[in-house]
């Protein structure tokens, strides 16, 4: 079962990747490149790196030099949940677990107090985590961007 959607899944295997690509080489990646590495349709990494673009969270240059690029302070500063925000928005980060928009302690849904904890703790593991940090991850191969078949 996923916890992300499809899109926000791409988004964070395509902004990793594209740290990993600015932190090692220092170079910009073209979308087909992206979307080979990460294992996505193009045209639907496409949308999502746009989504992630107008949000400041990754760089996009035109031209024949042009691609898409972390700065070195995109690469220290952006987290996991900038990037989850800017794709999902934040509902599932603050909402009731059976998605009840009346849920509250005064008024808790059935799975209110189980959840309440297990949300805490995935809107603080989002928070700490930079793309910088998970694309060195990558680099040192103590992780993976792509499903192997």
């Amino acid at each position: 079962m996923a916890m992300f959607s499809k899109a926000c899944e791409y988004g964070i295997r395509a902004s990793i990747y594209i740290g990993q690509q600015s932190a090692d080489q220092g170079r910009r990646v073209g979308l087909r490149d992206i979307a080979t590495e990460i294992g996505s349709p193009e045209a639907f990494t496409a949308k999502v790196l746009q989504l992630l673009v107008r949000a400041g969270l990754v760089t996009s240059v035109k031209g024949p030099t042009g691609g898409f690029e972390l700065t070195a302070e995109q690469l220290r500063t952006v987290t996991l949940r900038e990037i989850v925000v800017a794709i999902d928005g934040g509902e599932m980060l603050q909402g009731c677990a059976l998605g009840l928009r009346q849920c509250s302690a005064r008024q808790p849904c059935p799975m209110h107090y189980q959840f309440l904890p297990i949300r805490d703790q995935l809107n603080e593991l989002l928070r700490t985590h930079t793309i910088g940090e998970l694309a060195g991850k990558v680099h040192d191969g103590l992780g993976f961007l792509k499903q192997f078949s």
